[in-house]
């Protein structure tokens, strides 16, 4: 999967590999991130190629995407797979997975960039989102991108304490927030092109 993305790292096979353990590594701790981390990234790299980008930034984003919860090794179990909501001090555990994702991807000099995405995709267009309260254009469009696409799948999946979104509910969702938590282009963008975010939901659907 990860091979066609990384043509400028001279050790293509090694980096697929790291970014696949690591991957796998977090899906055996958090059995709902199985598929969720597959559907970001995939919704992420095809709204990204939608606005254009290309080259090296589409690959940081697409990795970044599938990467985007690795920070939650680092969060309790009895936390991240409790079967109800969350209490206040164990919502401050969650809230620190953006950076512990961001200290395990920086320790690699070719991955910094993608740290960063990572470090920044639960900031809120409105400055009001963790870990730094970043607002509007200062958060990376990557970020901004990711964390659209991250909201989507999360609404529409069935969680032990609630039920899933329909499609038109979710979409209703995120535009209520647009300008609010997330980037009023990004939004706008999906928007006007549902069908692209409804396939990977429709995919979703299929393996239930």
């Amino acid at each position: 999967m990860f091979r066609k993305l990384l043509p400028r790292f001279r050790d293509k096979e090694i980096y697929h590999d790291i970014i696949e353990s690591l991957v796998t590594a977090l899906e055996a701790k958090d059995n709902y991130t199985s598929g969720h981390s597959e559907r970001v990234a995939s919704m992420s790299y095809e709204l990204s190629k939608g606005f254009g980008i290309k080259g090296s930034e589409l690959q940081n984003i697409h990795i970044a995407a599938h990467l985007h919860d690795i920070g939650k090794i680092g969060v309790p179990d009895k936390v991240l797979n409790k079967n109800g909501k969350l209490l206040p001090h164990e919502w401050e555990y969650i809230k620190m997975h953006p950076k512990i994702g961001f200290n395990i991807l920086s320790k690699s000099k070719r991955l910094k960039y993608i740290s960063k995405i990572v470090l920044y995709h639960h900031e809120r267009w409105d400055g009001k989102g963790y870990p730094e309260g970043l607002s509007g254009i200062t958060i990376p469009l990557g970020s901004r991108i990711i964390a659209v696409c991250d909201s989507i799948d999360a609404m529409t999946s069935e969680r032990p304490y609630r039920k899933a979104m329909g499609f038109e509910e979710c979409i209703n969702e995120i535009t209520i927030n647009t300008g609010l938590m997330f980037d009023p282009v990004v939004v706008q963008y999906i928007v006007d092109n549902m069908n692209t975010v409804r396939k990977f939901l429709d995919s979703k659907n299929a393996q239930v």
